[in-house]
């Protein structure tokens, strides 16, 4: 990965742009942020590995910028190869064959792949955890961790706003991982991202159907991801759903490429009487997003 910087002239007009908008206080310099200089206030970097391009305006630190940048071109470095596309093929041509969903030899192939969410997702869901202020989120199916980090990020600039009004608030990230492998990665790429992230996750290890019933759990959640195996995407929203705030928004990846495989999920969501409304966005495999509004 190679790591260019942006022509000052263009960032110093993007911070102007962004400053006429206001976007709100943590993008601002409080006495607990060390103050930029002015060098730094028109300087930026767009991370590209490879062909992706990922515009880092939303996050404070270059380290946590370049490690998102990293992880995503590996991630997608993995998803482009052969026997990854050929891995889906049989995935999807043995259910609608056979209606078999996973198997002991599916798990082996995928102990070591990212299935990290795309960064253009990663970003829309970023958005729009800081646009309802989110300060309780649920990510079933956090892999390596990549998308955790957005939510962090979200909800520690959240907290961190609210607080600097002398609001009284907590918040945080609860991610679930079934392979103790991927966890493990996940917390050293939490760590490597520090303290914008890591004190904002905690991670549940094991069956999210017994994870997320534990001790501990906010009595509100605002949002949820699910992005794991699909056929956990239901009882996942059914344990989360008690707890979810009116407005909450939950998020479920590849609902048009794997709509088979989420039938039972989307006729749970379509069904009125359970309160939700919905719509599949046009990212790439198509991006549920759902709002609880009971």
């Amino acid at each position: 990965m190679e790591v260019y910087p942006v022509l000052q002239p263009r960032i110093c007009h993007d911070r102007q742009r962004q400053s006429a908008l206001n976007p709100g206080p943590d993008l601002k310099t409080h006495s607990n942020i060390r103050p930029r200089s002015a060098s730094e206030d028109c300087f930026g970097f767009i991370a590209r590995p490879g062909e992706m391009t990922i515009r880092t305006y939303f996050i404070h630190r270059s380290q946590v910028a370049h490690l998102l940048a990293r992880l995503h071109a590996e991630s997608e470095a993995q998803e482009k190869t052969l026997s990854q596309s050929w891995f889906y093929f049989k995935y999807l041509f043995g259910f609608y064959f056979t209606g078999k969903t996973w198997s002991t030899s599916a798990d082996a192939h995928m102990s070591d792949k990212f299935v990290a969410l795309e960064q253009d997702k990663c970003h829309f869901m970023y958005l729009l955890a800081r646009s309802i202020n989110a300060k309780n989120i649920v990510e079933a199916g956090t892999s390596f961790g990549v998308s955790t980090m957005y939510l962090a990020l979200a909800v520690g600039q959240n907290v961190n706003a609210m607080r600097a009004r002398d609001e009284k608030v907590a918040g945080r990230v609860i991610a679930t991982e079934w392979e103790s492998s991927k966890a493990e990665r996940a917390r050293k790429h939490w760590s490597e991202a520090g303290e914008e992230v890591e004190p904002w996750i905690e991670l549940r290890e094991g069956d999210l159907r017994e994870t997320l019933s534990e001790e501990g759990m906010p009595e509100e959640i605002d949002m949820m991801l699910l992005d794991t195996w699909i056929p956990m995407a239901l009882p996942a929203l059914e344990i989360i759903k008690p707890r979810l705030k009116r407005g909450a928004i939950i998020l479920a990846d590849n609902t048009k490429m794997a709509r088979a495989l989420y039938k039972e999920f989307l006729d749970y969501i379509h069904d009125p009487k359970n309160g939700f409304k919905t719509t599949t966005t046009a990212y790439s495999g198509g991006l549920e997003m759902i709002v609880y509004l009971p």
